[in-house]
């Protein structure tokens, strides 16, 4: 009874201590968090969309034209041209995702695009959207006729009709193209886009280079000529060059899409929303903060507590957010909002196995068991707990990771690896640290300083 009076006026007394501190010490805190937001910004960790800014993209596919057993297998193709085709222009950690068909997409199949550190949705959405049309022509044959499309007011363009008159289009397409690679002119240093055929390119750009030698082939995109080589001799190798007026950002966009490939199936945008950095700051200071406020009461908790074994479990603690922070680090781990706050609930379980730990040993001593004794069997005891409160816990975490959208993948995943991680650091880390007090004998000095409560 006495021990739950003790820990409801704990309780209390750290609440009212929370609530003080942070108003006493506000401005020095800030002074701190600027110092430490200029060592991130020295050591950046990888942070997500709502940190570091970006645009967050809402597509609708039209799957109207896929029969019903390929509408997964094209979404997923869908995915991968829109990763390969962002991740080409360098975008840092880009999340693609699918939402399909069910009650949350309203019936739609919906593409959702998340581009940390592309504020300018214009420049996103013409990053994704477009798909350009590779086609190769050749001269028209005199002895064959010309047909003339007057345009959408009725009226002919002379200018089409001289183009057409030119050049007649081949089976050759984009849809052969293997590879596609940017390149300088060793003697002009003018960016030029080379490229690689696959089998079936290759024996069709062969023979269209075999029986136009000495006439022009034409390389058309998006219906415009931007090259008309003459062929000197066939090409067997399946390799091209497109030169013209291009800029190397110019050249370099032109290579990314060709490589993407084409849609799978046609996107529509629905939704478009610009994430400004100013959002970014205010969670990375608010997160910092709660972070190192939360660590100094769980610390100054467990010291008064659990006196020795306390203080080693806020070594081993110090120990398990060092650990986490250089797997975020290493691996690397996109940080968001949401996973600093799975990062900071980690303390929490981590904190937790300590306590089971530390209980279990108060009781063997209470039975009369040895200090080293105490130790090994309350270890052994609390196994059992630990395992399971945080098997729980890391399938809450796999379920949230693999049903959730982006925001709570990084929320499950951060907890997931605060749970494995503090499992060592518990059972591990502490076990080691408290074996090095078993020297200390059993005395009335050794059993106070591995009691705990308000008690002697």
């Amino acid at each position: 009874m006495r021990h739950r009076i003790a820990s409801i006026l704990l309780v209390l007394i750290l609440g009212g201590s929370v609530g003080f501190f942070v108003y006493k010490t506000e401005p020095k805190l800030n002074k701190n968090f600027e110092t430490q937001k200029a060592f991130f910004k020295k050591f950046p960790f990888r942070l997500g969309l709502d940190l570091s800014g970006g645009s967050h993209l809402i597509y609708k596919a039209d799957v109207s034209g896929v029969p019903s057993g390929q509408v997964s297998d094209s979404m997923d193709a869908l995915r991968d041209v829109i990763e390969r085709r962002v991740n080409i222009f360098g975008v840092s950690e880009p999340i693609v995702q699918v939402q399909g068909g069910g009650f949350i997409s309203g019936g739609e199949h919906q593409l959702i695009v998340d581009l940390p550190g592309i504020t300018d949705v214009e420049k996103a959405t013409a990053m994704i959207g477009q798909t350009p049309l590779l086609e190769f022509k050749i001269e028209r044959p005199e002895d064959e006729p010309i047909t003339i499309k007057p345009g959408k007011d009725g009226k002919v363009d002379l200018g089409s009709i001289n183009l057409e008159a030119q050049f007649v289009s081949t089976e050759l397409t984009g849809r052969y193209l293997q590879k596609a690679t940017l390149e300088f002119d060793v003697n002009t240093r003018e960016p030029r886009v080379s490229l690689q055929f696959d089998d079936t390119g290759t024996k069709l750009f062969a023979q269209i280079t075999k029986e136009n030698i000495g006439k022009m082939v034409a390389i058309y995109l998006d219906g415009s000529p931007i090259s008309t080589p003459v062929v000197r001799e066939e090409i067997p190798n399946g390799q091209a060059v497109i030169s013209g007026s291009f800029t190397p950002t110019e050249a370099k966009l032109l290579v990314g899409r060709l490589n993407s490939g084409a849609l799978p199936v046609p996107i529509t945008l629905i939704s478009k929303q610009t994430i400004g950095a100013t959002l970014g700051d205010n969670a990375v200071n608010a997160g910092i903060k709660a972070a190192i406020i939360g660590f100094l009461f769980v610390a100054f908790f467990l010291i008064l507590w659990y006196r020795l074994p306390g203080i080693i479990a806020t070594v081993s603690l110090s120990i398990f957010i060092t650990i986490m922070l250089a797997l975020f680090k290493l691996i690397p781990v996109t940080l968001t909002a949401a996973g600093i706050a799975g990062f900071i609930i980690s303390i929490g379980i981590a904190v937790d196995a300590n306590v089971l730990i530390f209980e279990r040993v108060k009781e063997e001593l209470r039975s009369g068991r040895s200090v080293a004794d105490a130790v090994s069997t309350g270890f052994s005891r609390a196994w059992f707990s630990i395992r399971d409160s945080n098997i729980s816990n890391i399938i809450t975490a796999l379920i949230l990771f693999w049903f959730g959208t982006s925001l709570i993948k990084g929320f499950a995943l951060t907890l997931g690896m605060g749970v494995l991680v503090s499992m060592f650091s518990a059972i591990t880390i502490t076990r080691i640290f408290l074996s090095v007090f078993n020297f200390i004998g059993n005395g009335k000095i050794t059993r106070f300083l591995f009691s705990s409560g308000l008690t002697r």
